[in-house]
């Protein structure tokens, strides 16, 4: 399986910016989807997740009310709605994907990741 993102680039403070993420070689079905971001000099971190079996969803703190995460069962496509960019979101921002049953829906974290991307820059000027 493959996911392949897009949508990254320089956007001013308040801006916003969508990602896509591509899935290839496998379905969403009975999977959670979800997005890390990695700032330099810094630890990764999950952003957000969705659970595909009943569309719930996890944010972190930090973006909460900012940004949106939805899948497109169809075309096998996961987006991340960002909105209100502050500088403290550039990253890189991966999709990622793993087996429900590795996910708890209180938090995303790496362990049990089945699937995930090589990245899209995201940077937001002040």
């Amino acid at each position: 399986g493959l996911l392949v993102e897009s949508g990254g680039g320089l956007v001013q403070a308040g801006g916003s910016l969508r990602l896509s993420c591509a899935a290839s070689g496998f379905t969403f079905d009975g999977k959670a989807m979800g997005w890390f971001r990695q700032a330099p000099g810094k630890k990764r971190e999950g952003v957000s997740a969705i659970n595909s079996r009943d569309g719930s969803t996890y944010y972190r703190d930090s973006v909460k009310g900012r940004f949106t995460i939805s899948y497109d069962n169809a075309k096998n496509t996961v987006y991340l709605q960002m909105n209100s960019l502050k500088p403290e979101d550039t990253a890189v921002y991966y999709c990622t994907a793993k087996n429900l049953d590795e996910y708890g829906g209180y938090y995303w974290s790496w362990d049990g990741m089945n699937y995930w991307g090589k990245g899209t820059l995201v940077t937001v000027s002040s």
